[in-house]
């Protein structure tokens, strides 16, 4: 078995250099770098990760926790993070909570536990106890999809996403637009999509009726249930709707094709995800694009940073991008 010591007799070099060789850190010669890895690739070499991660404390694994493998948008954060983390021979542990919010905190203490490197949360809160909790592990850290002062994190101008697409409704010949949204504990997706609309709403000086406005949770079956309310009651009907997630708006098309409505002359839906089913409903869902994989690899070059203790841009903030289809 080829150790370190027989790789620095074969280049002719210390066995500190082989080492800074493999950790790529500190100072080697363009000379003595290309002997040592010349031999490496000569003799096959293939270092013990146990033993590497006991001599520079580092594990070389990121733990990501997720609210749900059931959608879209977690699983192209992961990829994003994923191929980030590949380049640095950093591995990935996937926690899922299955939205719910005692979980988060069990994978926290898990993985600070398992000693892991650094910690990405795909998060839908940022109440006061999370935070805390954040805090006291004390690994570098990072999260996706909401923001706070108190931790680096990559989100999305939801607000402005949702006063653009509001508008584009608006322009598109809609005075009376339906709303269906989500629990507000969820800072993005509930409160910051909901408070766009309104206040493009406003500065348009339309009005929004209280049975226009109503609430599901992230799935099909919700939307809906939030469709069938918003055309059952009393009053006048919208002629299109706003869904804060791709599955609500296709959930709501359900609806509204089980009641033999057409899309969009009776009623325009659009959503925000760019899911994939979003393209091949009928009709394709208008929606906004959220650049999901940038996002995770924005978050991997932060927590890289960190771990690195290298300058980093703590707060990252994509755009969405209209995508738009024949639903409106």
């Amino acid at each position: 078995m080829v150790t370190i010591k027989d790789i620095a007799k074969l280049a002719n070099v210390s066995r500190s250099t082989v080492s800074r060789v493999l950790n790529n850190s500190g100072y080697v010669s363009e000379d003595a770098r290309k002997r040592v890895e010349e031999v490496i690739e000569e003799t096959g070499y293939v270092p013990s990760e146990q033993a590497k991660s006991l001599r520079t404390k580092k594990t070389k694994v990121i733990g990501v926790i997720l609210p749900t493998i059931q959608t879209e948008t977690p699983s192209r954060i992961v990829t994003g993070v994923g191929k980030e983390l590949a380049k640095h021979g950093y591995q990935i542990l996937l926690a899922n909570t299955n939205l719910d919010k005692d979980k988060e905190f069990e994978y926290l203490d898990l993985l600070k536990v398992r000693q892991v490197d650094g910690i990405i949360l795909i998060a839908t809160n940022t109440e006061p106890e999370l935070m805390e909790k954040i805090k006291a592990i004390n690994i570098p850290f990072v999260m996706i999809g909401q923001e706070s002062e108190e931790v680096m994190y990559v989100s999305y101008d939801d607000y402005q996403a949702a006063r653009d697409l509001t508008s584009f409704l608006i322009d598109e010949g809609h005075e009376k637009i339906g709303f269906i949204g989500v629990d507000e504990t969820d800072r993005a997706v509930g409160h910051e999509r909901k408070r766009g609309y309104l206040d493009e709403m406003e500065s348009r000086k339309l009005p929004v009726e209280k049975e226009w406005m109503q609430q599901g949770i992230f799935d099909i079956d919700s939307g809906r249930e939030a469709m069938k309310r918003m055309i059952e009651s009393i009053g006048e009907r919208p002629t299109a709707v706003l869904a804060v997630t791709d599955r609500l708006a296709i959930g709501a098309m359900s609806y509204l094709k089980q009641q033999g409505m057409s899309i969009p002359d009776e009623m325009a839906v659009a959503g925000f995800g760019a899911s994939e089913m979003s393209q091949y409903i009928d009709p394709p869902l208008t929606t906004v694009d959220y650049q999901n994989e940038q996002a995770g690899i924005e978050a991997a070059k932060q927590i890289m940073a960190s771990i690195r203790s290298q300058n980093v841009q703590e707060k990252v903030i994509l755009d969405g991008r209209l995508i738009i289809r024949n639903s409106v």
